[in-house]
């Protein structure tokens, strides 16, 4: 079935979803930044120096992102992670209370500094990324069982990597235990042991980090659909592998499938990620079908490379409402 087949196939049940009442539960473990974005034409090579057109400083942490993602979504989400007792660290925890999620689960940390990300974005929408991962790198087993009552009565967790691997592997081992379906961004880029693969419900990787994991160099469509067939085989229940302007490959036991991303004018892909994985979260555990969850997934994407940043410009509810109907997808 091609891309226009399955937008229109889920054109009814989209427009059903997006009108249910139920309110999700979703718990995000990971990352809480302050990101430095500097506009430039070009990005420079080794050893260059390019004048910036503007700086905008924003909260970011794909952790941070993605919880604010769900949240604007409509979800309720408690989020779990460290910050510095800094500046910094307050805005996080400010920005994230004005979201509606909850910072119970958040530590202030005094003995180190909020994580801070560098960005530099190109004209045409392209970031290189470098991370200080301070606060980020002490989250411990404690912070996870300490927020054990939460974990328990939520419907989905999200994690990420920006986080001690030690950390994300405890977590998945435990909610695991519950019955709850883990929902893992394996980025940055990084090894995971068939072990944890298997107790992952949906993995949501880019090409990138697909290659990490399969050892399958990806060039084109058909490698990067060999290269989630093989993570598939190291028993990961799904695959969601996200190709940027080209949209996600989804690989299950049963089909594989291409959903074709939206063009728009993209100014910034920084956010786009994170908005892919809180609107799949959201759409997952309003018991949304796979195919179903990544259209809306691909518009949440598409629209939060808009704009520039990574929180402000992913989309809100209303936003992203307005956006599918005026393309005909709802």
């Amino acid at each position: 079935m091609g891309s226009e087949e399955i937008y229109k196939k889920y054109r009814d049940s989209l427009n059903a979803f997006l009108y249910k009442k139920m309110k999700t539960k979703i718990v995000v473990v990971g990352s809480l930044h302050m990101d430095l974005t500097v506009k430039t034409k070009t990005i420079p090579r080794i050893g260059e120096t390019v004048l910036g057109e503007e700086l905008k400083t924003c909260l970011g942490g794909k952790g941070a992102n993605q919880a604010v993602a769900a949240a604007k979504l409509g979800a309720n989400v408690t989020l779990i992670g460290r910050v510095g007792a800094d500046f910094f660290g307050m805005e996080a925890i400010r920005n994230a209370k004005q979201h509606g999620i909850n910072t119970k689960l958040i530590k202030r940390d005094r003995e180190t500094y909020t994580s801070l990300a560098l960005i530099m974005v190109d004209k045409n929408g392209n970031n290189i990324i470098t991370v200080a991962p301070g606060a980020d790198l002490r989250c411990s087993k404690e912070d996870i069982d300490r927020a054990d009552p939460v974990i328990k009565s939520s419907d989905i967790l999200l994690m990420q990597l920006e986080i001690p691997l030690s950390v994300v592997e405890y977590t998945i081992n435990k909610v695991y235990r519950y019955g709850i379906k883990v929902i893992l961004n394996p980025s940055p880029a990084h090894e995971l042991s068939n072990e944890l693969l298997r107790k992952i419900h949906i993995l949501i990787p880019n090409e990138q980090e697909a290659e990490v994991l399969s050892g399958v160099k990806i060039s084109n469509l058909s490698s990067a659909k060999n290269a989630a067939k093989k993570i598939l085989l190291k028993g990961v229940e799904n695959i969601i592998l996200t190709i940027g302007k080209k949209g996600a490959i989804v690989v299950t036991k049963e089909e594989v499938a291409h959903i074709k991303g939206l063009r728009v004018e993209t100014v910034d892909t920084t956010g786009a990620g994170d908005a892919f994985c809180g609107a799949l979260a959201i759409a997952i555990s309003s018991r949304g079908e796979l195919k179903e969850a990544v259209v809306y997934a691909n518009c949440a994407a598409a629209l939060a490379t808009t704009k520039i940043g990574a929180q402000e410009p992913l989309p809100t509810q209303i936003e992203l409402e307005k956006f599918m109907r005026e393309r005909g997808l709802v």
